[in-house]
């Protein structure tokens, strides 16, 4: 694209008159990279069904496919992450999975274990008090790690079920202990550049306790094990009213935010497209990531320009490819407004103690219609204007409902 619209060009005025540079603005959103995650096109349900959509992606060769159609329609969705074993190729070679996405356009990204669905993890994995079981839990998280090596993944994404639901069904300091000494093992066994991610859950499917969480504790636990051990934060994860861009500045000033799963909740772990229910709360976590990634003297920024940007979603009645889509826009959005912030004049409205005025500032960017700056950016990277629109005319929907047809389970879920 090389004419500019008139809204662009009005938006791009007005930035400037606010001492914002429009090509530093572009320049950052071309840079933008979010992995989408392979079961998120595949079947997925509540606890309660599974509900199966014509076309779904069945195998990872297919989820695979689907995620680079979502990187062609936006050109910021560059990765998609695996979950094994629901992403374990038949023949058990990760080289050529790695090869085929790359040529479809993609890479691999994190790499998710999976300790949570056999029956043999009934009372937990690393927390469980049966030696064997956590024996189990271990062997497949070291797996993973040859995996990374093998994909040239240098993420592993780590969640758990663990927990309890009955007060005395086990000792909780034990399962502290339990998770300590197994974590260790795993990170000692990661890729000269892998990285851990912890992620936590506040609740479910443990009711009484759950052995990792909230940030503080995964926080905890990265902390003895090094480094490359960083949190994961799920926008779903907390309780109500939780304020997750205070947790994510304190993470970024320590060093150890390390990634995110992006999505939206209600109530709970709802698992909804993110930016949909709370897109402001979206846009404030994208704030602090923008603040420390542009605050060259802050310690925080290091930390930022490293921060795994993924979404984790459950596309339950909304289909699965275009929902993507519309999530990844969303994290767009939210970013540009982040990065047309003026931050000289919110630092010293806060400086000099003025609320209301440090707010406004606020508020104003997040009103900001950047829909120019994201169209006369797509344009310009060769993407769809309007890439939502551009899927649904593609024909690439009615290509895979037929020639997939409508897969019973897939994904891991029943």
């Amino acid at each position: 694209m090389s004419k500019f619209s008139p809204a662009y060009e009005i938006l791009a005025e007005s930035l400037l008159a606010q001492g914002i540079d429009i090509e530093t603005v572009k320049t950052a959103l071309k840079a933008q990279a979010v992995e989408t995650p392979s079961w998120g096109y595949a079947n997925s349900g509540t606890r309660f069904k599974a509900f199966a959509w014509p076309g779904a992606a069945v195998t990872t060769r297919q989820k695979i496919d689907d995620a680079a159609v979502v990187h062609k329609m936006t050109g910021i969705a560059p990765s998609v992450a695996i979950h094994i074993p629901w992403d374990k190729p038949e023949d058990g070679d990760y080289v050529a999975m790695r090869e085929y996405a790359e040529e479809k356009g993609v890479r691999i990204g994190a790499v998710n274990p999976n300790v949570f669905q056999d029956n043999e993890y009934r009372l937990g994995s690393f927390g469980n008090p049966w030696q064997g079981v956590q024996a189990r839990a271990l062997e497949h998280m070291l797996e993973c790690c040859d995996i990374m090596a093998r994909t040239g993944s240098d993420l592993l994404s780590l969640w758990f079920a663990d927990g309890t639901n009955y007060a005395g069904q086990d000792s909780l300091r034990g399962r502290k202990r339990r998770f300590e000494d197994n974590l260790r093992q795993v990170y000692d066994h990661l890729p000269e550049n892998g990285r851990l991610l912890l992620e936590y859950k506040l609740f479910e499917p443990a009711f009484y306790s759950t052995d990792v969480p909230d940030w503080g504790t995964s926080y905890a636990l990265c902390l003895k094990l090094g480094k490359r051990a960083q949190v994961l934060v799920d926008l779903g994860h907390h309780a109500q009213g939780v304020n997750i861009e205070q947790i994510v500045a304190f993470l970024l000033d320590e060093g150890r935010l390390g990634g995110f799963h992006f999505n939206n909740r209600k109530y709970a772990d709802d698992d909804l497209m993110v930016g949909t229910v709370n897109p402001f709360e979206l846009f404030l976590i994208y704030c602090e990531l923008t603040a420390a990634a542009l605050g060259e003297a802050e310690p925080g920024r290091a930390t930022a320009m490293k921060v795994a940007y993924m979404i984790d979603q459950s596309h339950n009645i909304e289909g699965k490819i275009a929902p993507m889509i519309f999530s990844v826009l969303n994290c767009q959005d939210a970013y540009a407004k982040s990065l047309i912030v003026p931050r000289g004049k919110l630092a010293e409205a806060q400086c000099a103690g003025e609320v209301l005025a440090a707010h406004r500032i606020l508020v104003e960017a997040y009103r900001t219609d950047v829909r120019p700056l994201l169209a006369q950016v797509r344009g310009e990277m060769g993407a769809p204007i309007d890439p939502v629109a551009a899927y649904n005319a593609s024909g690439y929907e009615e290509q895979i409902r037929k020639e997939r047809g409508l897969a019973a389970t897939s994904g891991g879920f029943q």
